[in-house]
């Protein structure tokens, strides 16, 4: 065990009260080609492809014209007015929604280094560790982001999990650097196993 090295710290989270879909031990976890690392692929969840979201406000754009028609018709003028700054709004909220469906958090353990990119919306964040000196703890009480610290800085990840898994996030992230450093041979069978 290295003092300095806090990777084998006890969690600070209790137990998960609902434990996710686990294949072979794993819930977010996914090994590399060939045995070369580990990478966890954390998207944020959506009901509707872009595509989908268009189609939606089509129909419901051809749906409030065509009531709006109806009524323009009947002598309500400013009805038409109203539509029109109705569809504008959802628009755009639309917009925003497109704008972030492939938001999303990658880290992968590979070569001894643990990289974080984080996309959200058209900005994308970088983030490189060596995997050695990795520690993974929680940001705040039960239930807040996974902070991934070393070497003087931070990225805190987990956004798109449901809180109640992020303890099992952080779990499985503890583990892939523990097996990361067993195949370096700077394990032993007892701190694996912990």
């Amino acid at each position: 065990f290295s003092p300095m090295n806090t990777t084998f710290a006890p969690s600070h989270w209790p137990a998960p009260a609902v434990v996710a879909r686990r294949d072979a031990g794993w819930c977010f976890a996914c090994e590399l080609d060939a045995g070369e690392g580990w990478f966890f692929e954390l998207k944020r969840k959506v009901s509707l492809s872009p595509r989908q979201l268009l189609g939606c406000f089509g129909i419901v754009s051809v749906l409030s014209l065509l009531v709006a028609a109806g009524l323009w018709s009947q002598g309500a003028s400013m009805v038409m007015v109203f539509t029109g700054i109705e569809l504008l709004a959802v628009a755009v909220a639309l917009l925003v929604v497109a704008r972030h469906t492939g938001d999303r958090e990658l880290i992968t353990l590979a070569n001894r280094e643990l990289a974080v990119e984080q996309r959200r919306g058209r900005q994308v964040d970088r983030a490189r560790f060596r995997a050695e000196w990795v520690r993974v703890e929680p940001a705040g009480g039960e239930g807040s982001l996974v902070e991934l610290s070393g070497e003087g800085r931070s990225v805190r990840v987990g956004r798109h999990v449901r809180p109640e898994l992020r303890v099992v996030l952080a779990q499985e992230l503890r583990r892939v650097l523990r097996l990361a450093r067993a195949t370096d041979g700077q394990v032993s069978d007892h701190e694996l196993k912990a």
